[in-house]
């Protein structure tokens, strides 16, 4: 039995929880085109025969704003700590920025190996991937180079292949039948705020966050109640839509995910609450789920 813990780290945006629901083949980290998607840790399990691999996706390491952007990404540098190795994601097509060298700064004190995994290859060509390769070898002693696309899951097996030479452990964290860590209450606050994501403007989802406050199982039935928190009203209004026609949608694309999640008809109910500043105020943290490390 081989096992370990592996973080996948990297500025927002550059594929980071699509890597890890298409390592792990299940919806388990929320994707959007939108920076700054993931906000808590989230562990995805991959198992095999005698191998299981513990991914864990961070947050976007970012120029923090408020104060929920400074506890992020004190989440996410924590997880450069205590694994067997670290998945450093850059967008290859947009090539290497200034957030992407502030993340290499950071972990030059680290004796970690980092596989640095080139993303988005399949918006490419040949000579252009040879070129960032090239590029990215001498500015950091990288374990390995990886590219891969994991829109298209291109290379993502190769990918997992080469994590396997860097696990350390021979214990088995969780069952076979585990292939999160997450919990179910926040999964299905999660896949309503991915709905959100996708159905609001470029500047409306850094201020929603969504809370499971109901989660009563039943028979043949899950009656699920998730408060929608936003920090103005103007913003609460655009959430409902037109005669709460967004509110709605969300709540049908929503109630699709949790019910293959849960294996069970779902009954949902959706609130949209403002809780004004609710970034930088701490008290809030602890209750929708952010930890201070």
């Amino acid at each position: 039995m081989r096992s370990g813990f592996v973080s996948i780290i990297g500025r927002p945006n550059v594929g980071k929880s699509t890597l890890l629901n298409q390592i792990i083949n299940e919806h388990v980290a929320i994707t959007s085109n939108k920076a700054g998607t993931t906000r808590n840790i989230i562990e995805g399990i991959y198992n095999e025969e005698d191998i299981q691999i513990v991914f864990v996706d961070t947050p976007g390491i970012h120029k923090p704003i408020t104060k929920l952007g400074k506890v992020l990404n004190k989440q996410a540098s924590s997880l450069t700590k205590d694994v067997d190795a670290i998945l450093f994601v850059i967008d290859a097509y947009a090539g290497l920025g200034t957030g992407d060298k502030y993340i290499l700064e950071t972990l030059k004190s680290n004796d970690i190996p980092i596989i640095l995994v080139l993303n988005k290859i399949d918006m490419l060509n040949e000579a252009t991937l040879l070129q960032r390769i090239n590029e990215y070898k001498d500015i950091y002693p990288f374990s390995e180079i990886v590219p891969i696309s994991a829109k298209t899951k291109d290379n993502v097996a190769h990918l997992i292949e080469v994590v396997k030479g860097y696990l350390k452990d021979n214990v088995k964290y969780f069952d076979d039948g585990y292939f999160t860590s997450s919990s179910k209450y926040f999964m299905v606050s999660e896949y309503v705020r991915e709905k959100l994501l996708e159905r609001t403007e470029e500047e409306i989802p850094h201020s929603i966050t969504c809370l499971t406050t109901k989660f009563e199982e039943q028979k043949d039935i899950i009656n699920i109640n998730v408060d929608i928190i936003v920090d103005r009203d103007s913003i609460k209004k655009i959430v409902i839509g037109k005669n709460g026609e967004r509110l709605k949608e969300v709540g049908i694309l929503s109630r699709r995910d949790m019910e293959k999640l849960l294996g069970k008809k779902v009954y949902l109910e959706l609130y949209v609450k403002t809780i004004k500043n609710w970034r930088d105020k701490e008290r809030y943290f602890n209750e929708l789920g952010f930890k201070d490390f």
